[in-house]
C-alpha cells in the first residue's frame, strides 16, 4: 500500500487576526474532526452561556481558556484528497516569538494571516521575516475576517500591495494572496460567493498546490561535529566523530573533508549507539564516524563529500537579523554567534540598513532595536563554515546570544571577502593613534642588553607548558634581563568582568593578553605566557596584537598548528633546563638575546 504524503504547515499571524479560528475550521470543513468533538464544544459553549468560536477546539489548555490566547505550539491534522496535513497553530502574542519559532521550525509551508479589518500589524511583518529566516518557501498571505468589510475589494487589494512591499524588502515572495472569513468558511475549502471577484484559490487548494521539497537525503551531504569521543576501555581505540546530518548521505570508504579546517580523510566504520553495524547514514540520523587517519578537529567542524557542491567559508557574511534582545544590537559589540554546532564570537562590521516594523520603510542607523530587521554585515574572530539560506536553511540561519540569551535569529545571504577586518582596522587605529617615545626599541634593547619578545608556550593540558615557562622567566630574570611570565589565571582574570562566557570569555582574555602584550613588548620587555587548547586563528590573532613586535611561539607534544607558525617544538614534558636552553637558543639565534649569551 502507497503511504500518503504528508506536510507540516504552520499558521502564523498576529495577535487575534484569526489563526486558531482558520485551522478549527479547517479540522470541521474537511471532516477531520473526532466524532462527537464540535458538538460537545458547542455544548460547553452553551452551558457557559459563551459564544462559540472554532478557536476552542484548538485552546484546550487551561490558560490559554483564561486569557483567550494562543501561548504555544498546537498541532493538528487534517487530511485532503491529496495528502496528509500537520497544522502547527503558532502564538501572535509579541511575547511568545521564541515559541512561534521553535514550533515553526519543521514545517514545510506556511499559512499568513492578516486582519482585513485592523489591516497589516507590526507582528504581521515579524512574521514574514521569521518564515524567511525558517527558509520557508511555500507561504500563502491570507486576508481575513473579509467580512468585517464587506467583503471588499478594494480593501484587500490594498492590503496586498502594501504586504508585497514589505515582503519584496526581506526577498520573500508568497505563491499568493487569498481573501477569506474563517469563521464563515469563505474560501476555505471552496470559493466564496460573497466575493465573486476573487478568482484565486481557496486555502485548501493552495496547499495542495504546495510542493514538497526534495528529500533532505537526496541533498549535498552536511554534517556539524558535535562533538569527538574517545574510547580507551578494554582495547577500545577508537575516536568517533559524533553529530547530526542535516542533509544528504555519507557511507563507509566515501572521502569527506572538515570545514574551515580543511582536513581530509575517508570514512572508515558507521557507528551507531546500541544498534547493529552500518554502511550509510541518513539526512536526520544522530550518528558516529570513526576515520581511517587519525586527525585533529574540534567540535564545530562541518563534514561534507569533497564531490559536492561546497559550503562557503569566510569571517564576514552579509545577512538579515531579527532582533529580540533586551539591549539594541550594537555596531562593534561582541556577541557569540551560534551556527550549527559552531560557536564563536562575532561582531556587526556594518549595519547596512534596518527595517522598522512599525513602518513599511527602512532606515539607516548604527543599532538594530527590539523586534526589528537588520540588514548586516557579521564579522567573526575565526572562519566559520555555511550555506546560504536559498541553499541549505539548516546551515543558512543562526542565533547571537548576547548575556546567555538568545538576543537575534538571523539567515545568511552572502559571504563578504572584500574589505578589511576589524581587527585589521583596530590595529592600523591603534598604531596611528600611538603616541610614540623618543627612547626607540633600539634604545631599549641597548640599554637592556636585549630586544623585546612575546614568548607563547602553547599545547594540551598537563604537558609542562606552565613549568617551562617559570623555569624561563627565572632563568632571564637572574641573568639580569627584563622578564615577566603572566599565567593562564591572570589573563582570565583581566578577561573575567567583561564575560563569564566560555567562548567570549576566551576571546576576551587573549585579545588583552595581545593588547597586554603589545604594550610590554613596546616597552621593551620579554613577555612569556603559557596558553592551553589555541587554535591556529586565536594563535594569529595574538601575533597580529602584538606586531609589529615580535612573537615566537613554542609548541608543547603534538603540533595543532602550520609548521610556518611554530618556532620551536619541545616533546610533551620536557626537562625544565633542556627546555630552556633550546628556547635560549632561540632567542640567541633570533638576536632578541646577546649573541655572546649561551647556555
Amino acid at each position: 500500500m502507497n503511504q500518503r504524503q504528508q506536510m507540516n504547515v504552520v499558521i502564523v499571524g498576529h495577535v487575534d487576526h484569526g489563526k486558531s479560528t482558520l485551522v478549527g475550521r479547517l479540522l470541521v470543513d474537511t471532516g477531520s474532526l473526532p466524532q462527537g468533538k464540535l458538538e460537545a464544544v458547542k455544548k460547553q459553549c452553551e452551558r457557559n452561556a459563551k459564544p462559540f468560536e472554532y478557536a476552542f477546539l484548538l485552546d484546550a489548555l487551561k490558560d490559554e481558556q483564561a486569557q483567550g490566547i494562543t501561548i504555544d505550539t498546537a498541532r493538528s491534522f487534517f487530511k485532503s484528497s491529496k495528502r496528509d496535513y500537520i497544522i502547527i497553530d503558532a502564538p501572535g502574542h509579541i511575547e511568545f516569538l521564541k515559541n512561534m519559532i521553535s514550533g515553526a521550525a519543521r514545517a514545510e509551508a506556511a499559512l499568513l494571516l492578516i486582519d482585513a479589518h485592523e489591516g497589516i500589524q507590526e507582528n504581521s511583518k515579524r512574521h514574514g521575516y521569521m518564515m524567511r529566516f525558517l527558509g520557508i518557501k511555500n507561504v500563502a498571505v491570507c486576508v481575513n475576517k473579509m467580512d468585517l468589510v464587506g467583503y471588499g475589494q478594494k480593501v484587500f487589494e490594498q492590503i496586498k500591495a502594501d504586504y508585497t512591499r514589505f515582503l519584496n524588502q526581506i526577498d520573500l515572495t508568497p505563491k499568493c494572496f487569498i481573501p477569506i472569513a474563517a469563521f464563515h468558511g469563505d474560501n476555505i475549502v471552496g470559493l466564496s460567493k460573497n466575493m465573486p471577484w476573487y478568482k484565486g484559490p481557496s486555502i485548501l487548494d493552495v496547499l495542495d498546490s504546495f510542493e514538497k521539497a526534495a528529500p533532505k537525503d537526496a541533498q549535498v551531504f552536511r554534517m556539524p561535529v558535535q562533538d569527538i569521543y574517545k574510547f580507551t576501555k578494554e582495547g577500545d581505540e577508537r575516536r568517533i566523530v559524533a553529530g547530526r546530518v542535516e542533509t544528504g548521505t555519507v557511507k563507509v570508504g566515501d572521502e569527506i573533508v572538515f570545514l574551515p579546517s580543511a582536513k581530509k580523510n575517508r570514512v572508515k566504520t558507521v557507528e551507531y549507539f546500541n544498534g547493529p553495524a552500518r554502511q550509510e547514514a541518513l539526512a536526520g540520523q544522530s550518528i558516529g564516524f570513526t576515520m581511517e587517519t587519525e586527525i585533529y578537529i574540534r567540535p564545530g567542524e562541518m563534514m561534507v563529500k569533497p564531490g559536492e557542491k561546497m559550503p562557503q567559508v569566510a569571517t564576514k557574511f552579509k545577512a538579515n537579523v531579527f532582533w529580540m534582545g533586551k539591549q539594541p544590537l550594537i555596531k562593534g559589540k561582541t556577541y557569540k554567534l551560534k551556527i550549527t554546532t559552531q560557536e564563536v564570537p562575532v561582531a556587526a562590521a556594518e549595519i547596512i540598513q534596518v527595517l522598522n516594523a512599525a513602518e513599511l520603510a527602512s532606515s539607516h542607523k548604527p543599532h538594530v532595536d527590539r523586534h526589528e530587521v537588520g540588514e548586516v554585515i557579521f564579522e567573526t574572530m575565526k572562519p566559520v563554515a555555511f550555506d546560504i539560506i536559498g541553499d541549505i536553511a539548516e546551515t543558512g540561519r543562526f542565533v547571537i546570544v548576547d548575556n546567555y540569551e538568545i538576543a537575534g535569529g538571523g539567515i545568511i545571504l552572502a559571504p563578504v571577502f572584500e574589505g578589511g577586518s576589524m581587527l585589521g582596522t583596530h590595529i592600523k587605529k591603534r598604531e596611528y593613534d600611538w603616541e610614540r617615545s623618543h627612547i626607540t626599541p633600539d634604545n631599549r634593547a641597548q640599554k637592556y642588553q636585549h630586544k623585546s619578545a612575546l614568548i607563547v608556550i602553547t599545547g594540551k593540558v598537563d604537558t609542562g607548558k606552565q613549568r617551562i615557562a617559570k623555569s624561563l622567566e627565572e632563568e632571564l630574570f637572574n641573568l639580569g634581563k627584563n622578564v615577566y611570565f603572566l599565567g593562564i589565571s591572570n589573563r582570565l582574570a583581566l578577561a573575567a568582568h567583561d564575560s563569564k562566557d566560555k567562548t567570549l570569555g576566551k576571546y576576551e582574555a587573549l585579545a588583552r593578553l595581545g593588547e597586554l602584550a603589545h604594550l610590554m613588548t613596546d616597552a621593551g620587555l620579554i613577555l612569556i605566557t603559557s596558553v592551553t587548547d589555541i587554535d591556529q586563528y586565536e594563535l594569529d590573532m595574538l601575533k597580529k596584537l602584538n606586531s609589529p613586535n615580535r612573537t615566537f611561539v613554542v609548541n608543547v607534544g603534538e603540533n595543532r598548528f602550520s609548521d610556518a607558525s611554530v618556532d620551536l617544538n619541545l616533546v610533551e614534558n620536557e626537562e625544565s633546563e633542556a627546555a630552556v636552553d633550546k628556547i635560549v637558543g632561540l632567542l640567541t639565534k633570533a638576536v632578541v638575546l646577546d649573541p655572546e649569551y649561551m647556555i
